[in-house]
């Protein structure tokens, strides 16, 4: 009887960074022990392993494609190799698989049947945020992406200002980057002028900037978010 094979959860960088400066070497070492990976989107995938520098060419490696919006259907076919006693890694666009991140569905799945998931240590841009934020670290909540319709964005955002107030607890969410400067807007116009609010840009990028203020002093500040991977932090 083979051994059962391990799904491994492969950080990746968040943006234009040098590897390794972001990615340990261990990782690296486990990737040259894995010929089948389920990505998030396959381009992206295989320019992570070029900058990896694996010893086997990327021809002979399988990648199956999950997507955001995967075929959950395809997901036993994909997970029955770690039956067959192989390794299988994992891989987002950005950042840590299985944090707001398709990968969750392939990682229930794994767990429902038994198999041994394995993370690797990486960047993640919810943690980095919130640890140079100031915020409380003990109590906090990410929302992933805020309403698109108004009302309900200014009612959410609302809702997460009184929680950050009443039970200390940190609100995390991000936007689509193109949308970034419209969300900012709805903040500034929609928040107390003493709340807090932490806004993380390019995280472990060149260009990184994290910087916390009152939304009065935000009012004051000059910053262009448009199209730069962002996330926002009420605490």
């Amino acid at each position: 009887m083979n051994k059962q094979g391990k799904l491994y959860l492969f950080p990746v960088t968040l943006g234009e960074t040098p590897i390794n400066q972001v990615i340990p070497e261990y990782n690296f070492n486990v990737l040259n022990q894995i010929d089948i990976f389920l990505v998030e989107n396959i381009k992206t995938a295989r320019r992570f392993l070029k900058q990896s520098n694996i010893e086997k060419p990327i021809h002979e490696i399988v990648l199956f494609e999950i997507g955001k919006h995967g075929e959950t259907e395809k997901y036993p076919t994909y997970i029955k190799y770690l039956s067959e006693g192989k390794n299988i890694g994992v891989l987002s666009e950005a950042g840590c698989p299985g944090i707001a991140d398709p990968g969750a569905a392939l990682v229930a799945l794994a767990q429902e049947k038994g198999y041994n998931v394995v993370p690797l240590v990486g960047p993640s841009s919810i943690l980095l945020s919130l640890m140079a934020s100031g915020f409380n670290g003990q109590n906090f909540c990410f929302h992933g992406y805020l309403p698109i319709e108004n009302k309900s964005r200014i009612s959410k955002l609302k809702d997460m200002e009184r929680l950050a107030f009443k039970e200390k607890q940190t609100q995390l969410f991000i936007e689509t980057p193109f949308r970034n400067n419209q969300l900012m807007k709805d903040i500034l116009q929609t928040l107390n002028s003493n709340s807090m609010l932490c806004i993380a840009v390019d995280i472990t990028t060149t260009d990184e900037s994290i910087q916390t203020k009152t939304v009065s002093e935000w009012k004051k500040t000059q910053i262009d978010l448009h199209k730069r991977p962002c996330m926002f932090l009420i605490g």
